[in-house]
């Protein structure tokens, strides 16, 4: 958790402007995520954050292996090793909002330390863009707009790079 904010379930309660005892209940439900402190239960800024991803539909939800390789580190998702900036070791959760990952027909050179070549397996439209779902090992999504489909020529089966900064991924327990 490092120098990580907690709150307590009265303090998410207001943020969200619910009970506090619905907060109780999402945490009992395993909806948000809370470290037990004794008696008490705080819920970490990354938590919270966590929650708010996964209640506006986050797709890009993982589970890992944290592992050091060559002073770099990764977390292991499947066959897949993605770059991470984090403190934690060992089973971690990540999540990379669909927003935060590019998509280029070719590699580029660029700060971001992930870049995964992979097919386009499905193209879902929505009032607010498309969300492209590579497969690069596992499934990526990428929320573009239609426009950039159309200009790219981005259709199910063509091959297509996925691009995100390390620091652009939340890395938790």
């Amino acid at each position: 958790m490092n120098d990580e904010l907690l709150f307590t379930p009265e303090e998410i309660s207001k943020k969200l402007k619910i009970t506090k005892n619905t907060v109780y209940e999402m945490i009992k439900r395993g909806d948000l995520d809370a470290h037990r402190l004794g008696k008490h239960l705080r819920i970490s800024q990354s938590q919270f954050e966590n929650y708010l991803l996964k209640s506006k539909g986050s797709a890009n939800q993982y589970q890992g292996t944290v592992f050091i390789e060559d002073d770099d580190k990764f977390v292991k998702i499947d066959t897949v090793n993605i770059h991470v900036h984090t403190d934690l070791s060992g089973e971690v959760k990540l999540s990379i909002r669909p927003e935060d990952i590019i998509l280029s027909l070719e590699p580029f050179t660029s700060s971001a330390r992930n870049i995964f070549k992979g097919t386009v397996v499905d193209l879902i439209e929505n009032d607010d863009g498309v969300r492209v779902v590579l497969d690069i090992g596992i499934p990526l999504m990428s929320m573009i707009t239609k426009k950039s489909m159309e200009n790219m020529n981005i259709s199910k089966g063509c091959e297509l790079y996925g691009v995100f900064k390390t620091m652009s991924i939340n890395v938790y327990k």
